[in-house]
């Protein structure tokens, strides 16, 4: 499996489309529990990259809390940020839960059903990618 990772400003195209689509997502674990941290942490970024190269989006930045995930990704707008994330979040909560049986008993499901978008346009993407590496600061 290949790991995508992309310049700030690369133009990428598939068969039809040219783009230069990257999005801020932030999203949080249900009740905003802190339980992103040691393993989980850890195995919740190989999935999330995982995730992202299969659907061959690139992660520009990825950062985690105990609460919340950043995520700074390009993807296909033909594939869709929001299925992109979805598939992100299934897939992390079915394989956390099945890997880490102390979730279960935390929250009754991983992740909350809602999680903020938006693209990375009105402010450099160097703006955004500081700002995200900048939330273990804060």
């Amino acid at each position: 499996m290949q790991l995508y990772i992309v310049c700030v400003d690369e133009v990428r195209s598939n068969n039809n489309v040219v783009y230069r689509c990257t999005y801020h997502v932030v999203w949080c674990p249900k009740y905003r529990r802190k339980v992103i941290e040691g393993d989980i942490d850890t195995r919740l970024k190989a999935i999330i990259r995982e995730v992202c190269a299969e659907r061959e989006a690139s992660i520009v930045d990825l950062e985690t809390m105990p609460d919340h995930v950043h995520l700074l990704v390009s993807c296909d707008p033909q594939y869709g940020i929001h299925r992109l994330v979805k598939q992100i979040k299934g897939r992390s909560s079915r394989l956390l839960r099945q890997e880490f049986p102390t979730l279960k008993s935390r929250i009754p499901t991983l992740w909350t059903n809602s999680y903020f978008v938006a693209t990375v346009g009105g402010a450099t993407l160097e703006v955004i990618k500081e700002y995200v590496e900048n939330q273990r600061n804060a």
